[in-house]
């Protein structure tokens, strides 16, 4: 027979007049300051108290009441209550409404103080903005809602700038699928219908930062020279019904398309079709973004695959390619220059063999069963597909240990000890986390956080390739950090606690993946993934028998993937002190200059996008001048800041000019990069 559920008792309420209430020694509540005691009196004055207090009866020696009772829970309304006795607007006889908990209860006063004050669950600010909307909707104004609720008057207006976005995009809010910071952004549009586009666009991406939910919610225009025109065709583009425009007076790089929101509908449909054909093959998951975030496979384990066997027809074609080629290189040896036809001959044979080499891969169709692909748009505006990719929780445990993650599978560990976060989200400020965008000055203001998050970023990619590329630096780095770590006593348990973090780069400019140092250190990659043994054994004999010059060059493309020179805008009570921050840009810098890094010759350039369109005017002219001069930078300084920008992006182009972000200290040391063996000669 099952037992009855015992029910539960509550403490009875009644009124006790004010004059029997004493605070509780129990209040857990000590600190005064921040406490506001005198805007809680003023709100119970206006509206009366909300909540009762929780008291408990105080007991003589004799374990007999008093008649006063104490205050356990509730010492801030308690104090409001006295301070508007004191001030004469309630007697002090009034009754107070009180929970009254039993003498010798086994839960102890501070426990119910504690709760009272740790259980709280503050409003959401969607559940606030709707009850902002309701009062304004009733008359009151901002100023008056601001002042009912003791919050500011901007507080007030920010939550109701809400009411531009889309109830859908509310919802996914709502259910924390998008942060608060996001759905302000998309408060600058009131076309919900291209909020709701954006956000399916971004939804899939792992780049959905607020300044680039703004950027696509106002451009008025994209370039046809833009990943997204090229992908879809302006054919394509016009036959939809899209308009293209032109400048008869100047090199627009094919015009301009004027409607953004047809454009990115195209796109998504063609990497929907692409996806539903990839999926067909056989794989478990398929995700696509407009792009991905730099080395966003490293999380991910992989499957190999097989290179599908030449035919005997290609290969006999292939053979006659290299034949030609190498007779036309022998005929022209002399030559300074090739003639034009022979020059186009020689691009059309470099065309031809590299797509007879690159041969497609096959999978097994029982392990692309648990795998999936990334499809993303390419820098040249060509599908991009990354297959044969394999989640942690989809890979099968080894025999010898069932409870080991695959390689790669584990995930990223946050540098400097901090908690791996987006970027973007410690720029937020304000009592829920906005991101109070200043309206543009024309002054020289400081770069925004997110700007010098993509810039360093870009950076860090560049410093990356050329860490790798220098072996002497990268061993010198690395010495540095052991013997700081052994003569300076930072902590470390193993026989050997050197490693590498693998710092993800999350937040980019569209430009980075398809950049020189990304290029460089993706193909580094997939020579070194290629010639690693499969078996852990097998790999320490193959790397004991590695040549020295072959060591040092995988170690330092090892340690390039820890190398961080990212600018974060950190909390003010994180893990991670924003003079760390500061501390580990010094460091870049000095690395960059070992290194002699120059991000113009690594193909950064200063575009609308990537720097141009986000700055202020005054911003752009500083860069014109720099690069072109004081007349040049005048020539330009009556247009709008979108004329502006797209001015200084054609007179920058081949300029070398950068931000300062992007600029290398430059040293009068002796250059580092010199082998020790050739300093010691000279």
């Amino acid at each position: 027979m099952a037992s009855a559920i015992q029910k539960i008792t509550l403490s009875p309420s009644r009124d006790i007049p004010f004059n029997r209430l004493v605070l509780s020694q129990s209040n857990v509540r000590r600190v005064k300051a921040g406490q506001s005691i005198d805007e809680l009196a003023a709100d119970i004055a206006r509206r009366g108290l909300l909540q009762s207090l929780n008291v408990r009866p105080v007991l003589d020696a004799d374990g007999a009441e008093t008649g006063t009772f104490e205050v356990p829970a509730g010492g801030r309304r308690f104090r409001a209550l006295e301070l508007l006795v004191k001030q004469k607007r309630l007697n002090k006889t009034a009754p107070i409404p009180c929970v009254v908990r039993e003498a010798g209860s086994p839960i102890l006063a501070e426990d119910d103080s504690l709760a009272e004050n740790v259980q709280r669950v503050s409003l959401h600010p969607l559940d606030q903005f709707r009850a902002f909307r309701t009062l304004l909707e009733k008359g009151l104004s901002e100023e008056e809602i601001a002042a009912a609720f003791l919050v500011p008057v901007t507080v007030v207006r920010q939550r109701l700038r809400l009411m531009t976005v889309s109830e859908k995009l509310l919802a996914v809010y709502g259910e924390d699928g998008m942060r608060l910071d996001q759905v302000i952004a998309f408060s600058i549009s009131d076309d919900p219908a291209r909020q709701e586009q954006i956000w399916e666009i971004l939804s899939g991406s792992h780049n959905r930062e607020p300044y680039l939910i703004r950027r696509m919610l106002t451009e008025k225009t994209v370039r046809a020279s833009d990943v997204r025109a090229r992908f879809v065709g302006l054919d394509a583009y016009v036959a939809a019904g899209g308009h293209v425009m032109r400048d008869l007076f100047e090199a627009d790089d094919g015009g301009w398309l004027n409607d953004p929101a047809l454009l990115d509908r195209l796109v998504m449909d063609r990497l929907g079709a692409a996806a539903a054909e990839i999926r067909a093959e056989g794989w478990k998951w398929v995700e696509t973004a407009l792009t991905f975030p730099w080395g966003h496979t490293r999380a991910f384990g992989e499957i190999e695959g097989r290179p599908v066997a030449i035919a005997e027809d290609e290969l006999a074609r292939l053979e006659a390619l290299r034949v030609e080629q190498e007779e036309i290189q022998a005929e022209y040896a002399q030559a300074d220059e090739y003639p034009d036809k022979i020059d186009a001959r020689l691009g059309e044979i470099e065309q031809d063999l590299e797509t007879l080499e690159t041969r497609p891969v096959t999978f097994d169709p029982a392990e692309m069963a648990h795998a999936g692909a990334f499809i993303s748009l390419d820098s040249d505006g060509t599908l991009l597909v990354e297959r044969g990719f394999v989640r942690s929780e989809d890979m099968p445990a080894t025999p010898e240990d069932e409870n080991a993650t695959f390689n790669g599978g584990d995930e990223p560990i946050a540098h400097d000890g901090g908690e791996e976060s987006d970027l973007a989200s410690r720029t937020v400020e304000g009592e829920e986390g906005f991101e109070n965008e200043p309206e543009e000055e024309d002054g020289l203001k400081p770069l925004s956080d997110s700007l010098l998050m993509e810039l360093t970023a870009w950076r860090t990619l560049a410093l990356r390739d050329a860490f790798a590329g220098n072996p002497h630096v990268a061993l010198t780095e690395l010495l540095h950090t052991l013997v700081r770590d052994l003569y300076w006593r930072v902590s470390g348990a193993d026989c050997l606690e050197a490693y590498v973090r693998d710092i993800p780069l999350r937040v980019h400019a569209p430009d980075m993946p398809g950049s020189i140092p990304a290029l460089a250190l993706r193909q580094r990659d997939e020579g070194w993934k290629h010639d690693l043994p499969e078996d852990e054994e097998a790999l320490w004999l193959w790397l004991d028998r590695l040549d020295d010059t072959s060591r040092l060059a995988l170690l330092a493309h090892c340690l390039s993937f820890g190398v961080n020179a990212l600018y974060e805008r950190m909390p003010p009570y994180g893990a991670v002190s924003q003079r760390s921050v500061s501390e580990r840009v010094a460091r870049a810098d000095r690395l960059a200059t070992a290194l002699r890094l120059d991000l113009a010759e690594a193909g950064w350039q200063a575009t609308v996008e990537n720097y141009l369109g986000r700055v202020t005017k005054a911003r752009i002219l500083e860069a014109v001048r720099e690069a072109r001069g004081d007349e040049t930078a005048n020539r330009i300084a009556h247009l709008k800041k979108t004329e502006m920008a797209q001015a200084a992006e054609r007179l920058l182009e081949g300029t070398g000019w950068l931000p300062e972000a992007l600029r290398t200290p430059i040293s009068a040391d002796k250059p580092t990069d010199v082998p020790a063996a050739d300093i010691a000669a000279e």
